[in-house]
């Protein structure tokens, strides 16, 4: 008996434990039936502006118009979908069974299935296993994983997986691509008629495709409007309007603005989802239309593409994004210029011109060199191809001349500068700062349009800040930052060092020079661009006339612009004030606008200048100006181009102690230039007075014939013969130097033509006809040449 009593024991034992053993695998496996992720859908990249209105979309990657999941259903959808498909929703746990049972006895009666009974919440386990054949099997797997779905999900979750899957005719997957695709708009914003709509599509293959069997569509549309009257979800008046909205005939093109800022955030990784950007729709709209019509004009002259950035000063925010005009696929409208590497031409020289300021190199009206210059065989040379001698620093910026720059940039050194460009967030230095050297300022190396509209738009909003932080911490270099496309992000800073930002004061000083938009010499043109609204700006243009730059600022927004050809071919006239300059004028036209920037006084103070070297004064300044610099200013050069000399008593000549009477002499201050400055300089500014001779009686103990010429002899007349291809040949000039190392540089008819050390000779092929060779060394000797040229023709 005990044996019997203890095998029972036993048995009850065993069974309860397999009993529970399946109990808890039942439950298990029921519990994990359903996949953690239940679509594994491709979707399409989204792109919105800052109010969440649809600027363009990629389709997704398998050729279906899918957008990301929605997180709210539209409340009329809403209502139609479930009064159509499942009027038991709200109260069914995933399974309504009397649909169920409805189903199964009319598909026994019709000897087919017929109707599947199957609730919203068994519609999206089918979709999610990509709709498998109707069976029982896959009727009762439905069931099982759509309890469990109910388990998971909210109702209205359910709803909004069941609107962000179905399938709407033809690629067109989801409510909010549908919505798009057909009636053109969110689907936040559909009407009754649209709702009934969309709700019948899903349900019959056969309605799928709208632009057939429209009158069966329409009339399962009204049928369904009609049931929602009766419910009471809609009035008469609506129920009217409702029914006498047409169906549409095709799908619409989705939008396509700022569809260059499309492409770039797929490629920055953020691909398949809803991208909330800054992006203003209308402003991108408007400046959209004003690149195109400028490309209407500069396709002209064989010009095919344009770029141009809108950023928000305070945010860096984009607020326009135009990556390229509409030239077509010939001409690589593609091409989204924005982010793409461009010869920078002269657009960096602002930041130079700041840095020179900001550590006191200079003042703003400093004199610079202008001269024909070779620095370790770089012979850098202005637009014009024309010398000053000497400018003022800030007049050199406003004409954008380029020797007085690399003059800066060498005292400065491109070591420096090319860390500080690094620092202000230009990213396309990716080689060292020698392989750029002093060409770094003049187009030597390349940047894109989203970099260098965000430096200027970062020293903007550093000068715009300093007034709303007092007190000695009031630089933040959080105020150097890239650009951001996106709403409310957040900004990592660019800088590296606390020193590495500009001072306001030089910012300051640099804005209130580029409002000048006298462009002489260099620039041509700049009449048409006057503006009421002030705004800092600067054009460039790169070797070859390959890209035209302008890029503007004001307390509120940086525009930035870029015009060429996207495969690199210059066309004349490609230059930044001719070709930018007009659209990024245009494009400022369109913008509001407030009042200038602040002067930053704390960090000014008013010194004594020399009125004509732009120098602190010295004590033989003979005109002296009361204006305010930057304190590091104080550390500048005290002026260098003063001098006194004596000159006897009627001032007509220089004297010396060794030929008159200390009584006989006048000492007076003299305004003096280097000499090969003053041999260009005297020439445009008739107000300069050069030394004075010396007496006779007071030759110049320091004088020595230094250079003579051996070829061209005086009134020489030069037969050049007619080469075999038809062609004049040149002849070669010789000129001797007592210094071995000296420089020549070469003038033919008042024309500079060239410069030679150690070896000088010069091959030229002149007109015929008179002509005049001067020659200017180092020191400003100058000798001058005539010589005829008897053509061989």
């Amino acid at each position: 008996m005990a044996t019997l009593t203890n095998n029972m024991i036993r048995f009850f034992t065993i069974r309860n434990l397999i009993l529970t053993t399946v109990g808890i695998g039942s439950i298990s496996c029921y519990f994990f039936s359903l996949p953690v992720v239940l679509f594994k859908s491709k979707y399409a990249t989204v792109l919105e502006d800052r109010s969440g209105q649809l600027l363009s979309a990629a389709i997704a990657s398998d050729g279906q118009w899918r957008f990301p999941e929605i997180h709210r259903v539209n409340e009329k959808f809403a209502k139609a979908i479930i009064l159509y498909e499942d009027k038991r929703f709200w109260d069914h746990p995933g399974v309504d069974v009397l649909a169920l049972g409805r189903a199964f006895r009319k598909n026994i009666q019709a000897g087919k299935i017929v109707s599947g009974g199957s609730t919203l919440t068994m519609q999206i386990i089918r979709m999610s296993r990509r709709n498998p054949d109707r069976t029982i099997f896959q009727k009762l797997i439905e069931v099982i994983l759509a309890t469990r779905a109910e388990l998971r999900y909210s109702k209205n979750e359910i709803l909004n997986l069941y609107a962000s899957h179905a399938p709407f005719g033809g690629n067109v997957v989801g409510i909010e691509a549908a919505c798009w695709r057909y009636f053109g708009r969110s689907s936040r914003d559909v009407s009754w008629s649209e709702a009934a709509l969309l709700a019948v599509l899903p349900n019959n293959p056969s309605l799928i495709h709208i632009s057939r069997n429209r009158d069966q569509l329409k009339e399962k549309r009204n049928q369904l409007l009609r049931k929602l009257f009766q419910q009471g979800d809609l009035d008469e008046v609506s129920l009217n309007l409702a029914l006498a909205e047409s169906i549409p005939e095709k799908p619409q093109a989705l939008p396509g603005m700022a569809s260059h800022l499309l492409h770039k955030i797929t490629m920055d990784g953020k691909g398949q989802q809803v991208i909330r950007s800054s992006i203003d729709q209308n402003l991108q709209m408007r400046t959209e239309q004003i690149v195109d019509d400028h490309y209407l004009k500069l396709r002209a002259n064989q010009i095919f593409n344009a770029a141009a950035l809108i950023l928000d000063v305070k945010t860096g925010e984009a607020l326009a994004y135009v990556g390229n005009s509409k030239s077509g696929n010939n001409h690589e409208e593609n091409v989204d210029v924005v982010s793409s590497s461009r010869s920078t031409g002269s657009i960096l020289k602002p930041f130079l011109f700041a840095a020179m300021l900001d550590e006191g190199k200079m003042l703003p009206g400093t004199l610079v060199p202008d001269i024909p210059t070779i620095i370790s065989g770089f012979a850098p040379k202005n637009f014009s191809h024309q010398y000053d001698g000497a400018v003022p620093a800030n007049t050199a910026l406003v004409r954008s001349l380029n020797i007085p720059t690399v003059y800066e940039l060498k005292e400065y050194r491109y070591e420096k500068f090319y860390s500080l460009l690094k620092n202000l967030g230009m990213t396309t230095l990716t080689k060292p700062a020698d392989h750029y050297g002093l060409t770094l300022v003049l187009g030597g190396a390349e940047g894109t349009l989203w970099d260098i509209t965000g430096m200027y738009a970062s020293i903007a909003r550093t000068l715009d800040n300093y007034f709303e932080r007092p007190g000695e911490n009031k630089y933040n270099k959080n105020d150097f930052h890239p650009p951001t496309y996106l709403l409310d992000s957040t900004i990592s800073e660019v800088v590296g060092k606390p020193n590495s930002f500009l001072s306001a004061a030089s910012i300051w000083f640099t804005f209130e020079t580029l409002k000048d938009l006298y462009r002489p010499g260099e620039e041509t043109g700049w009449k048409h661009f006057a503006s009421s609204k002030p705004i800092a700006w600067k054009t460039g243009t790169s070797f070859g006339f390959r890209d035209g730059w302008a890029v503007g600022v004001s307390p509120d927004y940086a525009v930035g612009v870029w015009v060429g050809n996207a495969d690199g071919e210059g066309r004349p006239g490609l230059t930044g004030t001719e070709a930018a300059a007009p659209l990024l004028f245009d494009i400022f036209s369109s913008l509001p606008g407030r009042s200038w920037f602040q002067k930053p006084l704390s960090e000014l103070i008013e010194v004594p200048v020399c009125s004509l070297s732009g120098q602190r004064t010295s004590a033989y300044c003979n005109t002296v100006d009361t204006v305010a610099v930057l304190k590091a200013g104080l550390s500048s050069l005290v002026c260098t181009y003063h001098t006194l000399i004596h000159l006897s008593l009627d001032e007509k000549y220089r004297v010396h102690s060794e030929c008159i009477s200390m009584n006989e002499m006048k000492t007076v201050s003299w305004f003096v230039l280097p000499p090969i400055q003053e041999y260009y300089f005297k020439s445009k500014n008739l107000s300069y007075h050069p030394l004075p001779a010396y007496r006779k009686d007071c030759t110049d103990p320091s004088f020595v014939v230094s250079m003579d010429i051996i070829y061209p002899k005086v009134n020489s007349k030069i037969y050049l013969p007619v080469q075999l291809n038809g062609k004049t040949g040149n002849t070669v000039f010789e000129v001797t130097h007592r210094n071995s190392s000296a420089v020549i540089y070469w003038h033919l008819d008042g024309d500079f033509i060239g410069s030679t050390k150690k070896s000088h000779q010069f091959s030229i092929a002149p007109k015929e006809g008179k002509h005049l060779l001067t020659l200017v060394d180092e020191s400003g000797v100058t000798l001058e040449r005539s010589f005829t040229v008897i053509s061989g023709h």
